[in-house]
């Protein structure tokens, strides 16, 4: 069995990263390759509209496997220039792949998210924590940097200082703390923590499909664009959406007082 067990209900798809007796440790050398194949099949899926990342067992993910960092074997074997190529080729094509993910992502975080396990948790468009989640980024502790782009990432999801924060002193937070610094957008009890992401992953599925992509593409590109940059794409986006049948339907369901039946065309 894969990394990655795969289960659809609706326009949802439920990833779940099941490595549960390594709490889910990443990566070992052909996960790069699973990330991108199944992102790279949801975003040629028109009918798939929101995807749901979760972990099997008491952990979302616990990071890089430290018996493999001690023995200098797998990703981190040889030269430091075949370490820096496999990480290009196995670590960033897995944040590579999930950054590009043209449809909303949900990380439904189930317990420890660690490193590269909380790095991935934070690429979610929405995160759920369960009151069993924790999180850190514990680099320092092991002599290494973020080496999956999480130096990028992490400010922009709770701010320099809180970054910071985490990185240099390596320590872990608990859920709560991850909300009040806003790393998750809410805290839920363990047992219904797949019963609120899919809820929420439903919501989103409710909506007109090819507008959905669209504005999850205009609040990733907005990160990095100026005002004038993002207004031009706006617009650009927005002709193209006026003339989609959904914008018609959605028009038509507000004047009628009714939900919307979005068919993506």
């Amino acid at each position: 069995m894969g990394l990655i067990v795969e289960e659809r209900t609706g326009e949802v798809m439920v990833w779940t990263l099941d490595r549960p007796d390594r709490l889910n440790a990443l990566p070992d050398l052909e996960d790069g390759e699973a990330f991108a194949t199944a992102c790279d099949a949801v975003n040629a899926d028109p009918s798939i509209r929101c995807v749901v990342l979760t972990g099997a067992g008491r952990a979302f993910s616990a990071g890089g496997d430290l018996k493999a960092m001690k023995d200098r074997r797998d990703l981190f074997e040889g030269s430091g220039a075949a370490i820096r190529e496999r990480y290009r080729r196995v670590v960033h094509r897995i944040v590579r792949a999930l950054y590009g993910l043209e449809v909303p992502l949900v990380t439904a975080v189930n317990g420890p998210a660690m490193g590269l396990g909380c790095d991935i948790a934070g690429l979610g468009d929405i995160r759920i924590a369960s009151d069993r989640a924790s999180f850190g980024v514990p680099f320092m502790k092991l002599g290494i940097i973020p080496g999956d782009g999480g130096s990028w990432l992490l400010p922009r999801n709770i701010g320099y200082a809180r970054a910071a924060e985490l990185l240099f002193t390596a320590r872990s937070i608990d859920a709560a703390t991850a909300d009040q610094w806003g790393l998750v957008n809410r805290v839920v009890p363990h047992e219904t923590l797949m019963e609120e992401a899919m809820r929420t992953a439903d919501q989103i599925a409710a909506q007109p499909p090819q507008a959905l992509r669209m504005a999850k593409t205009l609040l990733r590109q907005g990160r990095d664009m100026n005002f004038d940059q993002m207004l031009e794409l706006s617009a650009a986006m927005q002709a193209l959406a006026h003339l989609t049948d959904d914008h018609i339907e959605g028009v038509t369901a507000v004047l009628e007082k009714r939900s919307g039946e979005f068919t993506g065309n």
